[in-house]
């Protein structure tokens, strides 16, 4: 837990200190700061700390100032001599609002609000991207494909798949060099179905896998793949695909 003391008087931020290390032993003080206008830099400067600790009056002004110039989503705990702040702190991301001099009793039950609400506000979290996946779980792809040989249906691994190839029907290469029929209707259906980070519609005609790509050339028509199959010609890729088709390759 960091926590930012904002004090003027370097006695109470001592003595703060001595407390926390009493009430909040993990607790870590990453800056002490004494004015508005060093605050006010301090914060534009630095990730904000998991709470603060801040006096009402500072050397140069009012604390509030500097939470009304800098928008901080951090609970503050505000420590004070004068209680006719009281209202005005609460409408801010108060936790606590305590009277100096600061008792140590009080000081251990306002981090124990802190800690209680930033645990409230974890478990909200956890059931919030709990529910994000049960309504949205991972889409699973295929990896296995069934296909014609020789009269019957044989099941591909997806790391046996060269291509898919559209002619008249849908053939599935493998890098065996096996010309299987898929029993897939069209390439849209299969482009749907495959995993996206190894497979790339690259035209109308074919899919490829990853591992099929032997080499690429630029084209004047875009980009040229050769791929490890002996007796398939080069595939042609358009300028519309090209961008796409080598941040595939890189990723």
């Amino acid at each position: 837990m960091n926590i930012v003391l904002l004090e003027d008087e370097p006695l109470v931020a001592r003595n703060l200190e001595q407390l926390l290390n009493v009430v909040a032993p993990d607790a870590s003080i990453i800056a002490t700061l004494a004015g508005v206008t060093q605050a006010k830099k301090w914060f534009i400067e630095h990730t904000a700390p998991d709470l603060i600790i801040s006096d009402i009056r500072l050397s140069d002004g009012l604390s509030f100032e500097i939470f009304d110039a800098i928008p901080l989503a951090c609970p503050i705990i505000f420590t004070t001599a004068f209680d006719e702040y009281a209202i005005r702190a609460f409408k801010l991301n108060s936790i606590d609002y305590l009277l100096k001099p600061v008792d140590e009793e009080e000081l251990q039950h306002a981090i124990q609000k802190f800690q209680s609400r930033s645990n409230s506000i974890h478990l909200t979290e956890q059931i919030r991207h709990a529910l994000e996946a049960l309504n949205h779980p991972e889409k699973k792809y295929k990896v296995r494909f069934l296909a014609m040989y020789r009269n019957a249906l044989v099941p591909v691994g997806q790391e046996q798949v060269a291509l898919f190839h559209k002619e008249e029907l849908i053939y599935l290469h493998t890098l065996q060099g096996e010309k299987l029929i898929s029993e897939h209707q069209t390439l849209d259906e299969l482009e749907e179905l495959v995993d996206p980070t190894v497979f790339f519609r690259v035209n109308r005609q074919n899919i490829i896998h990853l591992q099929a790509v032997a080499q690429v050339k630029t084209t004047h028509k875009g980009l040229s793949v050769q791929v490890k199959l002996s007796g398939i010609p080069d595939i042609e890729i358009s300028r519309e695909k090209a961008s796409a088709f080598k941040r595939w390759l890189g990723q």
